[in-house]
C-alpha cells in the first residue's frame, strides 16, 4: 500500500500545499527564469517554501519540478540535467518533512511538456512517454512517494504520463485544468476524464482538478467528476480566486476567507484531497486547515450555491441555443 493510500484510509481528508511559482516570485524569482533550477542553485528557498506549508498544516508537499522535463528545461539549456534536478526536488521536500513529527506525502510534480502532440505538433506519444519516464525516474530516485501529474489538458499527454509512471513503478495521481467552458483546453470533460481513469489497468491513487480560472469553476467541474470517479479519491487544488494583471504582476482575488469557504465546499462536493494552486500562500493553506478540521461534511452543493459563496463561474459551460420555432420546416411545393 502506498503512503498516500495509507493516509487516505486513516483520515477523512488530506490537506495539500499551495502555490509554488507565486511564492517563489516573492522570494526573488523573476519572469522567464526556470523555478526548477532553484533546486540546484537556491535550495534554501525551496526548503523555506516547503516548511511554510508544513507549518500551515499540509499533509502533502508537491515538489518544485513542474517544468522539469527535458522539453521544458531545453528552453534554459538544462535538458541534460533532468534526473539531477528532479531527484534534488524530491530530496529537498523529503528533507523538509523529515522531522515534522507527522507523516507527509512527497508528491513529485509532473507538469505538461508544453508541446502539442502530432499531428498538431511534432511531439509523438512515444517521445512523450520517454520524456516523462526520465523525469519520474529522477523523482523516484530522490524519494517521491507518488508521481503528481498535474495541470493536464490533452488525453494523449495524460496517457503518456500515466504509462511512464507505471513503467517506472511509482504510484500516481492526475489532475486536469478544466478552464475552458467546463472542459480542458483540449476538450476533455470532467465526466469523461473520471470514466477513463477508472478503466485504467493501473488506476490512479487519486484524481481531480487543479489550477483553472477560479475556485467556483473548479468545484463545479468536480460535481461531474465525483459522479464518475467511483472509489478513486478526488483532488481539489484551486487557484486563489481569479487572477488579475496589476502593473507587472499577477494578483489573485482569493482571500484566505474565500479559500476557507472553498475548502469546506470541496469536502461537500466529494473531494478528499484539498489544497491550493496559483495564488495560494501559506496563510491561505493555514485557513483551509483550520476550517477543514472543524467542518462536518454537508450535502453536495448546486452550481447556484457554489456561485453564491465563491462567485460566478468565470468560464461557464456553453449552452445550446435553440432557434425560434425549432428546426425550420421546408415549405410544401405548390
Amino acid at each position: 500500500m502506498s503512503k498516500l493510500t495509507q493516509l487516505l484510509e486513516e483520515k477523512d481528508f488530506l490537506l495539500a500545499d499551495g502555490a509554488t511559482g507565486t511564492n517563489l516570485f516573492d522570494l526573488g524569482l523573476e519572469a522567464g527564469m526556470a523555478p526548477d533550477v532553484w533546486n540546484l542553485d537556491l535550495p534554501q528557498n525551496i526548503t523555506a517554501l516547503h516548511k511554510s506549508f508544513l507549518d500551515a498544516g499540509s499533509d502533502i508537499l508537491v515538489t518544485n519540478s513542474f517544468g522539469a522535463s527535458s522539453r521544458r528545461l531545453k528552453l534554459h539549456d538544462m535538458q541534460d540535467r533532468v534526473a539531477e534536478i528532479n531527484a534534488r526536488a524530491a530530496q529537498i521536500a523529503a528533507e523538509s518533512a523529515a522531522n515534522i513529527g507527522r507523516p507527509v506525502v512527497i508528491a513529485g510534480s509532473v507538469g505538461p511538456t508544453g508541446d502539442l502532440f502530432a499531428p498538431l505538433g511534432e511531439l509523438t506519444y512515444e517521445q512523450a512517454v520517454e520524456v516523462f519516464i526520465e523525469q519520474i525516474e529522477g523523482l523516484k530516485q530522490g524519494g517521491a512517494d507518488v508521481a503528481w501529474i498535474e495541470t493536464m489538458s490533452a488525453p494523449e499527454e495524460i496517457a503518456a504520463a500515466v504509462e511512464a509512471a507505471v513503467t517506472v513503478g511509482l504510484p500516481y495521481t492526475v489532475t486536469v485544468s478544466f478552464d475552458t467552458a467546463g472542459r480542458s483546453m483540449m476538450g476533455l470533460t470532467p465526466g469523461d476524464f473520471g470514466t477513463t481513469m477508472g478503466k485504467n489497468a493501473t488506476p490512479p491513487e487519486a484524481m481531480g482538478s487543479n489550477c483553472g480560472v477560479g475556485a467556483s469553476d473548479l468545484l463545479f467541474a468536480l460535481l461531474a467528476l465525483t459522479d464518475s470517479a467511483g472509489d478513486i479519491p478526488v483532488i481539489a487544488k484551486a487557484n486563489a480566486g481569479i487572477p488579475h494583471i496589476k502593473g507587472d504582476s499577477v494578483v489573485y482575488s482569493g482571500t484566505p476567507d474565500l479559500m476557507e469557504t472553498y475548502a469546506c465546499l470541496a469536502i461537500d462536493v466529494g473531494a478528499r484531497i484539498i489544497g491550493g494552486c496559483c495564488g495560494n500562500r501559506p496563510e491561505h493553506v493555514a485557513r483551509m486547515r483550520k476550517a477543514l478540521d472543524s467542518h462536518v461534511k454537508g450535502e453536495k452543493p448546486t452550481r447556484a450555491e457554489l456561485e453564491e459563496k465563491l462567485g460566478a463561474l468565470v468560464s461557464p459551460p456553453a449552452t445550446k441555443v435553440k432557434s425560434e420555432g425549432g428546426r425550420r420546416r421546408r415549405r410544401a411545393a405548390n
